[in-house]
């Protein structure tokens, strides 16, 4: 009974790291250039003229 807690225990505890490892890895990682060109071309092309 101690050992199948444990086995649940470290089980739910490796994915809430690899769920955090994700989420560091996610904030770290640089813009990619696509997200980047929509950011630009949403800022200088007035495409949305609805006023």
């Amino acid at each position: 009974m101690l050992a199948r807690r444990f086995t649940i225990v470290c089980l739910l505890m490796s994915l809430f790291g690899m769920f955090f490892a994700i989420l560091v890895a996610e904030a770290g990682r640089s813009p990619r250039s696509w997200d980047e060109a929509t950011r630009i071309c949403r800022l200088a092309c007035p495409t949305n003229l609805r006023h």
